[in-house]
């Protein structure tokens, strides 16, 4: 966001504080699907169901030293791009944020068809790194290897920022993202980690075509595998 100076008085701190604290708790209700940005204040909040998809490179720090800045940002302003676009080709999706060389994703899931798409998402993303990783190589950069996780459930949905300042973003708070972040930093940790990690609240709700392209993870409690997509990996095999 975009932030300018402005003179800072405690005494206002104060009272934005009390207002915050002191407003009521049942302002802030359960709700069947993400409900409009333009629904929320400072002063209320929902409780709703979503599913959640993090990103995040493996040995970005590694990636750092062997590159010019000039040539890491051409890589992660592609991987950026593309991982963007294939969030929000997803008819679910609702929020994108990007935190360093990771993206994570709030999808808007009523139903599991919903949560499936989700998980086709995924796969898709894991494809699209493998595509970036054949141009990455031709150019004798560096490739990358990523880690992706998905949780489902309950998050709740408020406006945080500093009233009347035009400064405001929408926050999730709960264990469903935080969890997520989890999963994510699991894939591809170790030669016994796969790409995808999916919790089991996510994988229950996945169709059995979809279970079969995973398999239990006994040490992290989830399920995971590598999942590509068909067409995008004929792609991949023809160019490589």
């Amino acid at each position: 966001m975009d932030a300018s100076y402005s003179y800072y008085d405690y005494t206002k701190s104060i009272e934005r504080i009390d207002n915050i604290l002191n407003s009521s708790d049942s302002s802030y209700d359960k709700h069947t699907g993400i409900p409009s940005k333009d629904s929320l204040t400072y002063n209320n909040g929902f409780y709703v169901d979503v599913t959640v998809l993090f990103i995040d490179i493996r040995g970005s720090k590694e990636l750092s030293s062997k590159h010019t800045r000039p040539v890491l940002a051409k890589i992660y302003r592609a991987y950026i791009s593309e991982v963007i676009t294939v969030m929000k080709g997803n008819t679910c999706i609702n929020e994108i944020y990007i935190e360093g060389d990771g993206l994570w994703a709030v999808f808007n899931t009523t139903t599991k068809d919903d949560v499936n798409s989700v998980f086709a998402t995924a796969f898709t993303i894991a494809s699209l790194i493998d595509i970036l990783n054949v141009k990455l190589s031709k150019k004798k950069y560096s490739t990358l290897e990523v880690g992706i996780g998905i949780d489902d459930g309950e998050s709740l949905y408020i406006k945080a920022g500093y009233k009347g300042s035009g400064i405001q973003e929408v926050v999730w708070i709960g264990k469903v993202v935080g969890q997520t972040v989890v999963l994510c930093s699991y894939g591809n940790k170790t030669i016994h980690d796969r790409e995808i990690m999916v919790s089991a609240k996510v994988y229950s709700d996945l169709s059995e075509h979809n279970k079969s392209l995973l398999v239990e993870n006994i040490s992290h409690n989830c399920y995971h595998g590598n999942v590509i997509r068909k067409d995008m990996n004929e792609w991949v095999e023809k160019n490589k």
